[in-house]
C-alpha cells in the first residue's frame, strides 16, 4: 500500500484571508491533551467504582442487588444529564460548563467521602457525579470542531479519544488497587480519589482552558470577557498598573498585553486584536462578542438529530463498536474469573489493561488514518484542501472519507471476536484472548472515533448537540446489551454467544456503511436545505 508520501499532491486551496483558527500549533497540542484528562472523568468514575461493590454491601447492611441499583441510576443520568448541558455549550460556552460540570463532579465525589452509611446519600450523590462528569466527551467534540479543520480533526481526536477509553480498562484495575491498599476494608479512598481528579480538572479548566466557541470568540481572534477568560488572564488585569487609562487599555496592545501572557489565553491576540482585516470581516459574519448567552437548554434537540436518516446510521455506526467493545469488558470476569481461566481478583484486574492497550493503539492508529482518508478522498473527488480556513463541508464527501476502509476492518474483527468467544469458551492459552482482546479494542476505537466525528462534521454548528446524541444511543445500546449478557450466555454458552454478536455487529454495520455511502451526502444536502 503507498504511503501518504507516495501519493499525488492534494489540490490546494487559495489561502483565505481569515484563518479557521489562530490558536497556535503548541496550544492546540496542550489542549488535545488536557481534553483527554478531562475526558478520562466520566468513565473512570463509573468503573472505579465495580471492584466496590461487595464492600459496599457490607458497609451498608444491604444486598449486593440494591447497590448495583445506584449503577444503574448512575447509567439512567449519565445517559440524560448530556442532553442538557451539551445544548448550553453551543449556546453559553464550552468554558463555562466545563467549569459547572466539573464543579458538581467534584463536590458531588468530596460528599461520596463523607456520606456515612445512609445508602440514600450514596445513590443521590452518585447520580449527581454522573450529572457532572457524563457530558465531558460531547462537549470536548464540540472543543476540537471549533479548532480544527475537518481535514485534521484526526490529529486532535486520536489522543484525546485513546484517553477517554482507557477508563474502563484502568478503573477496574484503580479501583482494587486502592481498596486493597486500604486493606481491603476503606472503600471511600476510591472516592477521595475521584475528588482530587475531579478537583485538578476544575483547577486546569479555570487556569488554562479558553473559550473556543466559535460564535463567542470567533477564530479566536475576539477576546474572551467575564466567566469566558481564563483565570490567569483575569488576575493579568486586576493586576494592571493603575495609571493606564482605560481608553489605553482598550487598545489592540492593551487586550494583548492583558490577556494573552497565560497559558490559556486566545493567542490571536498576540498577532494584532481587532486591527487586523480578518478579524473585522469575521466580526461582520459571525458577531462574536467575547461572551455566550445564557438560553434554556432544550433537552429535546440531540434527541430530535436521532430521527434523521443520515444521522441515525451514523450514530448506530458509532455505537455498535462501542457496545461490543463495553461486552467484552464486561465478560472479562466471567471468562477470567472462577467460572473460566479461575484467575485471582487482581490477575482479573490486570487482564483489562491488555485492551487499554489496543484502545491507546487504535486512538493513535486513527490519529493518522483519519486524515489521510479525508486527503485521499479530497484527491479522488479533485477538491483542494484548504488547512488554513477550513473546507466547505456542504460540497465536501465526508461520508466517504470517514468511512473509507470500514469495511475491511469489519470484516477482520468479525473473525477476531469470534475467535475470542470460542478460545474462552475451551480454556486456550490466556495469552490467546489477550491478544485477540488488543485488536477488538484498537478496532473499535477506530471506527467508534471515525463515526463520532462524523457526526460532528454533519453539524458544525452544533456539536456538542451531536456529541449528546451520540452518548445517549450508544449508552442505550451499551446498556440493553448488558443486560442481556448473562441470560444468552447461560443459555448459548461463551462461543456462540460472541459469534452471534460478531456476526450482528459486522452485518448490520455493514449494512449501514453501504446505505451511508449511497445516499448519506444526498440526505445531508435535503437536510441542510
Amino acid at each position: 500500500m503507498a504511503t501518504a508520501t507516495q501519493e499525488e499532491p492534494v489540490p490546494s486551496a487559495p489561502i483565505s484571508s481569515i484563518p479557521y483558527s489562530t490558536m497556535r500549533r503548541g496550544r492546540k497540542q496542550y489542549l488535545t491533551y488536557l481534553l483527554g484528562y478531562l475526558c478520562l472523568v466520566s468513565s473512570l468514575s463509573a468503573t472505579i467504582y465495580f471492584p466496590l461493590i461487595l464492600l459496599l454491601a457490607a458497609h451498608y447492611g444491604t444486598s449486593v442487588q440494591a447497590v448495583n441499583l445506584t449503577v444503574t441510576l448512575y447509567v439512567v443520568f449519565r445517559g440524560v444529564a448530556p442532553s442538557f448541558w451539551s445544548p448550553a455549550s453551543d449556546s453559553l460556552g464550552r468554558r463555562p460548563v466545563f467549569l459547572g460540570t466539573f464543579a458538581v463532579f467534584a463536590a458531588a465525589s468530596t460528599g461520596l467521602c463523607f456520606s456515612g452509611r445512609s445508602l440514600a446519600a450514596l445513590a443521590v450523590l452518585r447520580a449527581l457525579q454522573s450529572v457532572g462528569g457524563s457530558a465531558v466527551l460531547s462537549i470536548a467534540y464540540g472543543v476540537v470542531s471549533d479548532v480544527v479543520t475537518h481535514a485534521e480533526r484526526g490529529s486532535m481526536l486520536g489522543p484525546m479519544m485513546a484517553s477517554a477509553n482507557l477508563g474502563p480498562c484502568l478503573g477496574p484495575v484503580l479501583g482494587g488497587s486502592v481498596t486493597y491498599a486500604a486493606g481491603g476494608q476503606d472503600f471511600h479512598w476510591c472516592f477521595r480519589a475521584l475528588a482530587i481528579v475531579g478537583g485538578s480538572c476544575l483547577f486546569l479548566v479555570g487556569w488554562t482552558l479558553p473559550e473556543t466557541n466559535r460564535d463567542i470568540v470567533g477564530s479566536g481572534s475576539v477576546p474572551a470577557q467575564g466567566i469566558w477568560r481564563t483565570w490567569w488572564a483575569s488576575l493579568r488585569t486586576f493586576r494592571q498598573s493603575p495609571w493606564i487609562s482605560r481608553q489605553e487599555a482598550k487598545t489592540p496592545e492593551g487586550r494583548s498585553q492583558n490577556a494573552t501572557d497565560a497559558p490559556g489565553a486566545n493567542d490571536v491576540e498576540k498577532s494584532g486584536g481587532t486591527g487586523d482585516t480578518s478579524v473585522s470581516t469575521e466580526k461582520q459574519v459571525h458577531s462574536p462578542t467575547g461572551r455566550g448567552r445564557l438560553v434554556i437548554p432544550n433537552p429535546f434537540s440531540s434527541l430530535r438529530l436521532i430521527f434523521y436518516w443520515g444521522t441515525s446510521l451514523v450514530l448506530f455506526l458509532a455505537a455498535s463498536p462501542y457496545c461490543l467493545w463495553y461486552l467484552i469488558q464486561t465478560s472479562i470476569p466471567i471468562i477470567y474469573g472462577t467460572s473460566g481461566y479461575d484467575f485471582r481478583e487482581i490477575q482479573v484486574g490486570l487482564t483489562y489493561l491488555a485492551g487499554g492497550f489496543g484502545v491507546i493503539a487504535g486512538g493513535f492508529i486513527n490519529d493518522r488514518l483519519m486524515d489521510w482518508n479525508y486527503r485521499v478522498v479530497a484527491r479522488q473527488a479533485g477538491l483542494p484542501v484548504d488547512k488554513h480556513a477550513g473546507d466547505d463541508i456542504s460540497k465536501f464527501p465526508i461520508e466517504m472519507a470517514r468511512s473509507r476502509g470500514s469495511v475491511a476492518i469489519l470484516g477482520v474483527s468479525v473473525c477476531a471476536v469470534i475467535a475470542f468467544g470460542w478460545t474462552a469458551k475451551y480454556k486456550i492459552h490466556p495469552a490467546v484472548p489477550l491478544i485477540l482482546q488488543f485488536y477488538i479494542g484498537a478496532k473499535c476505537t477506530v471506527l467508534h472515533q471515525a463515526y463520532s466525528a462524523l457526526l460532528v462534521d454533519m453539524f458544525p454548528q452544533k456539536p456538542s448537540t451531536a456529541g449528546a446524541s451520540n452518548n445517549i444511543i450508544r449508552c442505550a445500546l451499551s446498556a440493553a446489551a448488558v443486560a442481556v449478557l448473562q441470560p444468552l450466555v447461560d443459555v448459548l454458552g461463551t462461543g456462540w454467544f460472541f459469534t452471534m454478536m460478531a456476526l450482528l455487529d459486522a452485518g448490520l454495520c455493514t449494512i449501514a456503511v453501504w446505505v451511508l455511502r449511497r445516499w448519506g451526502r444526498q440526505w445531508r444536502s435535503k437536510r441542510q436545505s
